[in-house]
């Protein structure tokens, strides 16, 4: 009889998954401190936003301020938020995807 059976070594496995919840966990924090920005407006409006997508700073040109027309301020305001989720996305993808693939769907994971 062949020792273990041919059966995976739990421990083994227990240990890879601890050590990719223990990396996954250090890829988050890291994203949660990473900045990435986006804008509007040929730059008019920037906002810089976590890996994680907290928005942490808002710059609007005042170029970009015009009483009469708050509409076009506030649209470009959006799309420089939208962009900065964006490219925190593509950085999430980064840092957590090969990771998320490691785990393989692993019960009680959120992937």
């Amino acid at each position: 009889m062949i020792p273990g059976g041919g059966q995976p070594n739990m421990q083994q496995l227990l240990q890879q998954a601890q050590k990719m919840q223990q990396d996954l966990a250090q890829a988050q924090e890291e994203l949660a401190r990473t900045e990435v920005e986006g804008q509007a407006g040929g730059g008019l409006v920037k906002a810089t936003v976590t890996g994680a997508g907290e928005l942490r700073a808002l710059a609007i040109d005042p170029k970009a301020v015009d009483p009469e027309d708050t509409e076009t301020l506030a649209d470009l305001v959006v799309a420089a938020v939208h962009a900065a989720n964006e490219n925190a996305q593509q950085l999430q993808q980064q840092k957590l995807g090969p990771l998320a693939q490691g785990l393989g769907g692993m019960p009680g994971l959120p992937f």
